[in-house]
């Protein structure tokens, strides 16, 4: 398909460093609304525990978010549920009270807006939880409910053992939603539409949209965009994008993707730096214009922590941050991971964020701050395209560009290379090397190096005279 034909993003977006927050674990910054039972913040969690994070939490670390450098926040499901995690709505109109209320939600997103920043909700459109009323009506009455249309039932009454009705993923408590009735459709626009209009909110992330079909998305997007054409909205997908981003449906999806390659690359092995280099170029291929609008990712709270991945490897997760931040798209930073929070998968990778800088890993912050920096003061990192400078073994090597701003991207994750030249088309001279400040110079249309350290990521910067 024609790149013309495909989905151009948001303004705003081509600028955003995402940071997502699981709010029941970021910060607990109204104990008044804790629920029954609490736990003590920084214990292990559960599936089933709580710990008080709430958006008064949020709104207290908007200084240390804006420090940190990052201009967009995801927030996990906020609105009424019954589990921690809130992928089970009970009222879709209604923030979760032990979160806070609409008036605070207002509140949060009216204080994001003032400092320049953007915020988007996850949208769980595809299910519902055994809490929501139409789902209690029909266990109640059976097919003799108004609502019974609402959702797939084999037969009734409505049993668990054996399941009688369709759910996401087997979950009891997730019935699905029939998205072939009308009044579910309208239902769901009407959320929808409701927080746009209500809270001002920036757009939406989609859960599992894949599981919806693609037409029901097609007026989504009309009626979000009727209400704020600025707004993004960004799809859960796993796997190809193709579909989901040709200008009729999302602004981007979960580049997942994207993730898996660079841990072929990072981690494994799997990928040297040729293979590396080709499957970047054909995935962005595949993305086209929607590449900008896609959600760069490490890790999220379906994920294994990404420090707990590399086993503990500061030096490869630098290399897979440094991709993260100079590649197209939006870099996405999972709560905690900028402090080195570990955790393996669900629930363990959704700890509570530690505010004690005592257990902090200082050094992955710093260099989180640092390239999320360097994206900000270089043009050529938010719009330009990845020019393939040179492959050798493990090593991988791209020039960003747009403009007079250039930036030199090299990655290697294996062994150290020495006594390498790089040839380059600038009209710089003179370079440094952004975190260790050393110079290089271009001489004959090329740069030589010493040595590219084992495990490293080096960034080029046109240094002025």
């Amino acid at each position: 398909m024609n790149e013309l034909d495909r989905v151009i993003p948001p303004d705003w977006v081509k600028d955003a460093i995402f940071y997502q927050i699981f709010p029941e674990r970021f910060n607990n910054g109204d104990l008044a609304n804790d629920p029954a039972g609490v736990c003590r913040w920084g214990d292990l969690p559960t599936r089933e525990n709580f710990f008080g994070g709430d958006l008064q939490g949020v709104i207290d670390k908007l200084d240390y978010l804006q420090e940190l450098g990052v201009n967009a926040i995801y927030l996990n499901p906020i609105f009424a549920a019954r589990t921690n995690h809130r992928y089970d709505t009970s009222d879709y109109f209604m923030v979760d009270p032990i979160l806070g209320d609409t008036d605070l939600l207002k509140e949060l997103v009216r204080k994001v807006h003032q400092r320049g920043m953007h915020i988007i909700l996850d949208g769980v459109f595809n299910h519902c939880g055994n809490g929501f009323v139409p789902f209690i009506d029909v266990v109640e009455k059976g097919n003799q409910s108004e609502f019974k249309d609402w959702f797939l039932a084999r037969s009734y009454p409505l049993t668990t053992e054996p399941l009688n009705f369709l759910t996401c993923g087997g979950c009891t408590y997730l019935p699905k939603l029939n998205h072939a009735h009308r009044p579910v459709q309208e239902f769901i626009l009407k959320v929808a539409r409701y927080w746009l209009e209500a809270a001002e909110i920036d757009g939406w992330r989609l859960d599992v949209p894949f599981k919806i079909p693609l037409d029901f998305w097609r007026e989504f997007r009309q009626v979000v965009k009727q209400v704020n054409p600025q707004a993004y909205l960004v799809g859960e997908v796993w796997r190809e994008a193709d579909q989901w981003v040709r200008g009729d449906v999302f602004d981007g999806v979960t580049n997942y993707r994207l993730r898996d390659i660079l841990f072929d690359y990072v981690l494994t092995g799997v990928l040297d730096g040729e293979d590396f280099g080709y499957e970047l170029q054909t995935l962005q291929s595949a993305h086209g214009t929607a590449t900008s609008g896609m959600l760069n990712l490490l890790d999220s709270h379906d994920t294994t922590r990404v420090l707990t991945t590399f086993k503990g490897d500061v030096d490869r997760l630098r290399i897979a941050l440094t991709a993260q931040m100079t590649l197209p798209g939006i870099p996405t930073v999972y709560y905690g991971d900028e402090v080195g929070l570990l955790g393996e998968t669900d629930p363990d990778c959704r700890r509570c964020m530690p505010w004690d800088k005592k257990d902090w890993n200082l050094p992955v912050y710093q260099m989180t701050r640092d390239l999320i920096q360097l994206r900000h003061a270089h043009p050529a990192l938010r719009n330009g395209k990845p020019q393939k400078i040179a492959a050798f073994n493990g090593m991988f090597s791209y020039l960003m560009k747009e403009g007079n701003d250039e930036v030199v991207v090299i990655l290697n994750p294996r062994e150290a290379i020495p006594d390498f030249s790089f040839k380059i088309q600038s009209v710089n001279q003179y370079w440094k090397e952004f975190q260790t400040g050393k110079s290089f110079t271009l001489q004959s249309g090329e740069i030589h190096l010493e040595t590219i350290p084992a495990r490293s990521a080096l960034v080029l910067l046109p240094e002025n005279h």
